[in-house]
């Protein structure tokens, strides 16, 4: 399973470009979760406490409990999207998605091949691998950390498809 990643976070009232940049200028980052119908909730991060975070996780998959001043409990979210500054790399804004326990979420994970072809074994062949991250369909609690694929049985010529690859218990493939 994908690891849990905790942010602390304050509530903001006031937004637009002018309030981005001054609490960019201090240190924070501006950013927004949404989601199960709820009304969007504007919120500011410590700058370099996400952008340490974001280095050392899967933002595609992670779970980010965002803990939120003036609220009980965490909130647990997905990253959708995260804005970077065209040429330098500084974080401009982080959009959270609140996830709902027991309902499925579409999230991308990422494919690794494990063995080693007996086509490029005994044949000289080559391995090449078209899909890198896969999307499917699974409850937040059992977002696997990498789908494996065991290649070693293929031959020279032969490949894989989504179909014949085995999904972890309560993962579904998502190629609609």
């Amino acid at each position: 399973m994908t690891m849990n990643a905790t942010l602390k976070a304050e509530k903001r009232e006031s937004t637009g470009k002018g309030v981005a940049r001054k609490l960019r200028a201090a240190g924070r980052l501006p950013a927004v979760v949404y989601g199960q119908g709820e009304a969007a909730t504007h919120l500011t991060l410590d700058a370099a406490d996400t952008r340490y975070l974001f280095e050392r996780i899967s933002v595609e998959n992670t779970i980010v409990s965002l803990e939120v001043d003036g609220e009980k409990a965490p909130l647990p979210t997905l990253i959708r999207e995260i804005q970077v500054h065209p040429f330098r790399p500084d974080l401009l804004h982080v959009d959270f998605l609140l996830v709902q326990k027991g309902v499925t979420i579409d999230v991308q994970i990422p494919v690794q091949l494990e063995g080693t072809p007996a086509g490029v074994k005994n044949d000289g062949g080559t391995t090449q691998q078209i899909l890198h991250e896969m999307p499917v369909r699974v409850i937040p609690s059992k977002i696997p950390d990498a789908i494996v694929v065991d290649v070693s049985a293929l031959e020279l010529g032969e490949s894989l498809h989504v179909s014949d690859v085995v999904m972890p218990e309560g993962v579904e493939a998502n190629l609609e």
